[in-house]
């Protein structure tokens, strides 16, 4: 366990101060003041000021904050002059991020889930790199089930599924485990030749699922422009299957009880290890470098989404802003991003009872 807690402290600190970076990086290069950054939550553990900016690292590690100056009109100090007459007059400091040009304050909200996004190539490359990518060639098929009806055969190689585009096993394995049964148009190339043909998936009583009837998988060694090609294949497998669950979710086809919190993300590494650790300690820590990819690529997107407190919902207000050529209403702004974040606690209250309910069911 204490394993457990420590590779889930580490996935996440390199995930958040990623996506911090991000934002910081940019509001530096675009002049705007950066207050505070700092990652985890709850009481302060470790802080130091360092130039304009107070760096902390918090109790808990989860989540973390970029803090900028005048961001929600709230200013850190507003600074007096006096006019000849003796009046006085409040100036605002310099580098707020309200009075930066709109197209800087998107650049430095969009830059978190940017740099998540480079984060999980990064991470990719070093898991490309040592274990190989694994294409979706088909290595078996079983007997009574409709791939091999349908004149597939071991060695093809599948490259699109109903019009899309293929490239990894775990494309397929995702398209076919969501499958309801539906005709499947699938393209393959044998001895370099294309072919098409369509599939429809035979239901399993036993498991509770369609199947295809085939097993695929063939590993193949990446290096050079190769390892970099599906480097990015990979992080394009991740972006597709969460923004694809995403939907789902919205459609009805998962529900609020498939959401994993903190705690649910733990017990899987957990499992995760478990099953790796008899491959070895190599095994364990590409598999948790995979992980990794998973958890960037699923930050990266959720605060994309266009809700309330989110990067999304502060992208959506200054994109109204390029539109209407005026800003919203920074007390306004304000109070939807509250609301927003009251939401957002009560859905981590939900996915953790959630999580906690699992582990004793």
């Amino acid at each position: 366990m204490i394993v457990t807690i420590i590779v889930f402290v580490l996935i996440f600190g390199v995930v958040v101060i990623a996506h911090e970076l991000g934002h910081f990086l940019i509001a530096k290069l675009n002049g705007i003041k950066v207050l505070q950054f700092s990652i985890g939550m709850g009481p302060d553990i470790i802080k130091f000021t360092k130039g304009e900016t107070k760096y902390v690292l918090k109790l808990f590690p989860i989540g973390g904050a970029c803090m900028f100056e005048g961001e929600d009109g709230v200013y850190s100090v507003e600074n007096e002059t006096e006019n000849p007459n003796g009046d006085k007059k409040s100036e605002k400091p310099e580098g707020a991020f309200n009075d930066a040009n709109v197209w800087a304050r998107i650049a430095t909200v969009f830059a978190g889930p940017f740099f998540n996004i480079i984060l999980a190539f990064l991470l990719s490359l070093i898991v490309v790199g040592f274990s190989g990518e694994v294409i979706p060639v088909i290595n078996s098929l079983s007997e009574g089930y409709p791939a091999k009806e349908a004149g597939l055969k071991e060695g093809d190689l599948i490259t699109k599924m109903d019009g899309e585009r293929i490239y990894l096993q775990g494309e397929v394995t995702f398209a076919s485990a969501f499958s309801k049964g539906e005709p499947m148009e699938i393209e393959y190339k044998r001895d370099g030749k294309k072919y098409t043909t369509t599939v429809t998936p035979k239901f399993s009583e036993e498991d509770n699922r369609y199947y295809i009837g085939f097993q695929i998988g063939e590993t193949i060694k990446c290096k050079g422009l190769n390892l970099i090609k599906y480097s990015a294949y990979e992080v394009r497998y991740w972006l597709k299957t969460t923004v694809k669950s995403l939907l789902m979710l919205v459609q009805g086809k998962l529900s609020a009880n498939d959401l994993s919190g903190p705690v649910g993300i733990a017990v899987t590494i957990d499992e995760t290890i478990e099953v790796a650790k008899p491959y070895g300690l190599p095994t364990v820590v590409l598999t948790m470098i995979n992980f990794a990819v998973l958890l960037s690529v699923n930050l990266g997107v959720m605060n994309l989404l266009p809700l309330p407190a989110l990067d999304g919902g502060r992208l959506l207000f200054m994109f109204v802003e390029v539109i209407r050529g005026k800003p919203v209403s920074p007390d306004k702004e304000g109070i939807v991003h509250f609301i927003g974040f009251v939401a957002l606690m009560i859905l981590m209250v939900f996915v953790l009872y959630n999580d906690i309910a699992r582990i004793f069911s």
